[in-house]
C-alpha cells in the first residue's frame, strides 16, 4: 500500500550504466553507487568513478561506496550532530578516511599498489533541513530547495589538464576534499559522476543546468514503482540524447522528499 500521502519520505531512483566506449572495448562499467535511508529521514548516498587507467578501478569504486555507506549507517544522527556544521564535516571526513583505508587494504591484500584501485568518491548526507556533501575528484552533487533554487553543493575537482583529477588513493586526497553543508528546506538531492557533468552543469558559471535537473527531479518525485522507475532511468542514460554527448560510464542518483 502506498503511504506516501500520509508520511513524508524519500524516494530514490539510481543507476550506473556502462559508457559506449567501454561497451565497444568489452570493458566493465567502472562506476558504482550505494545509498540507504536511515531513521529520522536521513538519506546517505555514495557514488564513485573508478579510474579508467586503473586495472582495478571498478573494485576500488565498489569498495569505496559500500564502505562509506556502511560507516555512515553505523553513526547516530542526533539533533546535535545534524545541527552542527563542524560535526557533519568531521563525520564526512571520517567516512572518506574509512573508504580510503578500505581501498588501500584491499590493494595490499591483492598485492597491488593503491593506484591500481584508483577511484573518485562523493558522499552525501541529506535530511529535509540540511544536506552535507564530501567529494574527492570529479563529479557533482546538487540540491533543490522548496522554492525551486538549485545549488551546486560540489563542482568537479579537475586537475591542470582535461580528464585529470584527484583520486581517493592519492596522498593528498583527504586534504583536498570538498566539504559543503547547506541548510535549507530541501526537496531534492542528486549525485552524479563525471560522465554527466558536462550536461548537468554550466562549467563557466559554476551552476547546475535547470533543464537537466528539473524534469529529472519531477520524475523521481512521481516514481511510485521503484523497479519501473529504474528501468526508465537506465533507458534515459542509454538514450541517444545522452550517448551523443558522452561515451563515459554514467551514474545518476536522484532523490525527492515527498509530501514535506
Amino acid at each position: 500500500m502506498n503511504t506516501s500521502k500520509q508520511n513524508p519520505e524519500w524516494r530514490i531512483v539510481a543507476a550506473s550504466v556502462c559508457g559506449t566506449s567501454h561497451v565497444k572495448n568489452q570493458q566493465l562499467c567502472q562506476d558504482a553507487h550505494h545509498w540507504q535511508i536511515l531513521p529520522n529521514n536521513v538519506l546517505v548516498i555514495a557514488a564513485a568513478d573508478g579510474a579508467g587507467s586503473a586495472s582495478l578501478g571498478k573494485v576500488g569504486a565498489m569498495i569505496a561506496v559500500e564502505t562509506a555507506i556502511e560507516y555512515l549507517s553505523g553513526q547516530e544522527f542526533n539533533r546535535q550532530r545534524l545541527g552542527d556544521d563542524g560535526l557533519l564535516g568531521e563525520l564526512l571526513r571520517d567516512a572518506l578516511s574509512a573508504a580510503k583505508k578500505a581501498v588501500e587494504d584491499e590493494a595490499e591484500a591483492c598485492h597491488h599498489q593503491p593506484h591500481h584501485l584508483a577511484t573518485t568518491l562523493i558522499i552525501a548526507i541529506a535530511t529535509p533541513k540540511v544536506t552535507a556533501v564530501a567529494q574527492i575528484g570529479d563529479g557533482l552533487a546538487v540540491a533543490k530547495n522548496i522554492t525551486g533554487q538549485l545549488i551546486a553543493l560540489t563542482l568537479p575537482n579537475s586537475g591542470e589538464y582535461i580528464n585529470e583529477t584527484t583520486f581517493l588513493t592519492s596522498p593528498e586526497a583527504l586534504e583536498t576534499a570538498q566539504i559543503k553543508v547547506w541548510r535549507d528546506h530541501i526537496v531534492n538531492v542528486s549525485v552524479l559522476t563525471d560522465g554527466l557533468q558536462m550536461l548537468a552543469v554550466n562549467m563557466i558559471m559554476g551552476e547546475p543546468h535547470k533543464p537537466f535537473f528539473f524534469p529529472l527531479f519531477d520524475f523521481v518525485a512521481q516514481a511510485e514503482d521503484k523497479a519501473i522507475a529504474k528501468e526508465q532511468l537506465v533507458k534515459f542514460l542509454c538514450s541517444e540524447r545522452i550517448t551523443q554527448r558522452t561515451d563515459d560510464d554514467l551514474t545518476l542518483v536522484l532523490a525527492a522528499f515527498t509530501n514535506p
